[in-house]
């Protein structure tokens, strides 16, 4: 691709440490290359089909922990930058979710322009789609992602054995939500016992932003572990149908970011904590699952300064790939949950480090996670490569 890209959402700076390094908001001018290189990305794949109606985007940020890993994301971008610029952010925000978790993986992520994310996807295109990510050899492993369902990672496997996240009846962990869910359920009793030394939840207010696969299965946890829960989403309607379900209190996604609560948890989309929102918070702490929350360069010591405690979203939301991780050696549920229940301890050693030392939660994780990808060297996963659980022989399938 020639020609020129200007930033409209937030991207990544490799080195920075105010956030996973944002390089700004529609402030500069630069090549998908520069951006690339700016970041430490190895590959990007464009790839279209008209005939079956596929515009995307696959993004490998980093392999050197191993392949990398990242979910296929369908949404309605504004324009073909907007794509661009989510899929480096976001696979750059995978390797270092990968490395605080401890796995033996790196960070990808592919985004389809779509415009619903809940019209279904045709057979022909998912096999499009995945006919591009089986010429990877295995260097990116897809997995689901906003807008994407258990039943797309399906379609994509009948063409390519690169695919996390399918039928448990094949080997597969099914849907990764409840999991990642469970995740920052624990990650919420971290925060809880740093503020007050008590990491239990109930009678906590926790104001929900999202209401999606994540959002409403962290609700009901948070329901069952006794907290004052509040839900919205940019759909209304679907925050409405999960409040009527548990019996608790929707609201307009406009004021989610406003009201005040002992934890927010935006479970959605990206880049919302920024110079306009940060000043509203009426929350005690931020703990949520989606990826790419702080929107702007500081934003990270904004919140701070605002006295609220933010705990880095990339640590919070490891548990679906932890789940997904199981896969590779015979998945098992329980095993999961348990590994996933350790980003509790994570996420303590983080705010632990950070008090510690007087930076933010987001620096001491972004500098625990670069140190590990660090201290891989300059090695690139190659088609063919063992992987970290094939005990040195070449990696042609992701399930036993």
């Amino acid at each position: 691709m020639t020609g020129r890209l200007r930033c409209a959402v937030p991207l990544f700076e490799h080195g920075s440490a105010s956030s996973p390094s944002v390089i700004g908001m529609a402030v500069r001018t630069r090549t998908v290359t520069e951006l690339m290189s700016a970041a430490g990305h190895e590959q990007v794949v464009f790839v279209a089909q008209h005939d079956v109606g596929l515009r995307a985007i696959i993004a490998i940020h980093s392999t050197a922990l191993g392949p990398s890993l990242g979910g296929v994301r369908f949404w309605n971008y504004a324009n073909e930058r907007a794509g661009i610029a989510d899929a480096l952010a976001l696979s750059e925000a995978m390797t270092l979710k990968a490395s605080i978790a401890g796995l033996d993986q790196g960070g990808g992520k592919t985004v389809v322009y779509w415009d619903d994310p809940d019209r279904p996807r045709s057979i022909e295109l998912l096999h499009a789609l995945g006919r591009a990510i089986d010429e990877l050899g295995g260097r990116y492993l897809a997995a689901e992602d906003v807008g994407a369902t258990p039943a797309d990672m399906n379609g994509l496997a009948e063409v390519t054995p690169w695919v996390t996240g399918v039928d448990e009846a094949v080997g597969g962990s099914g849907d990764p939500s409840p999991v990642t869910a469970w995740g920052v359920l624990h990650a919420m009793h971290a925060v809880c016992a740093h503020l007050d030394g008590n990491r239990e939840l109930g009678g906590r207010r926790v104001v929900l932003q999202g209401a999606g696969h994540v959002g409403a299965h962290l609700a009901q946890l948070l329901v069952d572990a006794g907290a004052d829960v509040v839900v919205s989403d940019l759909f209304p309607a679907r925050a409405d149908a999960l409040a009527a379900e548990l019996g608790v209190t929707s609201i307009p996604a406009d004021e989610a970011l406003a009201m005040p609560c002992d934890i927010l948890s935006p479970n959605a989309l990206g880049g919302v904590l920024d110079p306009e929102t940060i000043p509203t918070l009426r929350c005690r702490a931020i703990v949520g699952a989606a990826n790419n929350q702080l929107g702007g360069v500081g934003a990270d010591r904004l919140i701070a300064e605002r006295g609220v405690l933010f705990a880095p979203d990339f640590v919070v939301s490891g548990g679906g790939i932890i789940n997904l991780a199981e896969e590779f050696t015979g998945y098992d549920r329980a095993r999961a949950l348990h590994r996933a229940a350790g980003i509790e301890a994570t996420t303590e050693t983080v705010l632990a480090d950070a008090a510690a030392r007087g930076v933010t939660p987001q620096t001491a994780a972004l500098e625990l996670a670069r140190a590990r990808v660090k201290a891989a060297g300059d090695h690139r996963w190659k088609p063919g490569d063992p992987a970290a659980w094939t005990n040195g022989a070449p990696l042609t399938t992701l399930r036993p």
